[in-house]
């Protein structure tokens, strides 16, 4: 279990106002940083083949009319990845950091991606006449309780229905996020959640009981980017999940937690 965790968490967003407020987001400093890799990645990555091999239909869904930002999603990663980011090229796919080889299936461009790189993939789409963005295609190997098939298909605001912070003013502010987002200005933001078990594959249905996390020993946090796609205009949001011991956050990280909800 241990290769799954991290080390240290490079940024704490609850110690800074303009990240601990949310939304929290935050311009990203360039695009070279949108999919990066960590300590744990061949870890992690040996937990997404699991996942894809045994629980494929709980770990990736899409609507039937997501298929362009899909096509557009999967050269979006595969230029970015072949950016000299750790990654070898030949004529069949790619070896990634850890030493996989990743065939690249054209048939199966959700399940390539998700095989390819350490974040859980989102693409949000906005229908015509329609008031919000629209969740129609996912990556989902480390939900952080929740669950993809309750989720697909889903506006943003019924996406986010179980999050009391998400009120109706949060809906609109976080609606206007997306609807300006820039395609050359991508923005992230950090959360922190308290958890019991380590496990990376948490979901958990909209009718299970919410749990109080006090005094548990593992800081869950998500470094979640909001990116725009140039031709399909649709919205990609990534995740990177960090799950660090309590132990190894520094002494100024662990106390400024006490402000953090412990609930999930």
């Amino acid at each position: 279990m241990d290769n799954v965790l991290q080390d240290h968490l490079p940024t704490a967003p609850w110690m800074a106002e303009a990240t601990r407020r949310l939304p929290g987001l935050q311009p990203l400093g360039g695009y070279h940083d949108w999919l990066p890799t960590d300590e744990a990645f061949a870890g992690q990555m040996a937990v997404r083949e699991q996942l894809l091999a045994e629980r494929r239909d709980e770990v990736i869904a899409q609507v039937p009319s997501c298929g362009p930002a899909v096509d557009e999603l999967y050269e979006e990663v595969l230029y970015y990845l072949g950016g000299g980011r750790g990654y070898e090229w030949d004529a069949h796919g790619c070896i990634r950091p850890d030493g996989v080889h990743v065939a690249l299936d054209e048939g199966d461009k959700l399940g390539t991606l998700a095989r390819l790189v350490q974040q859980d993939l989102c693409v949000l789409e906005k229908p015509d006449g329609a008031d919000e963005h629209v969740l129609t295609a996912a990556i989902l190997c480390f939900p952080a309780s929740w669950t993809l098939a309750e989720k697909i298909g889903r506006p943003l605001s019924e996406i986010h229905g179980p999050v009391a912070e998400y009120d109706g003013a949060m809906a609109r502010r976080v609606q206007r996020v997306f609807d300006h987002l820039r395609d050359d200005t991508p923005v992230w933001r950090q959360n922190a959640l308290i958890y019991e078990d380590p496990a990376l594959f948490q979901p958990r249905r909209m009718s299970a009981p919410r749990v109080a996390r006090h005094g548990a020993g593992y800081l869950r946090s998500e470094r979640q980017v909001l990116l725009r796609l140039l031709e399909t205009r649709a919205v990609v949001f990534s995740i990177h999940t960090y799950v660090v011991p309590m132990e190894r956050l520094t002494t100024t990280q662990r106390a400024g937690l006490a402000d953090v909800a412990h609930v999930t």
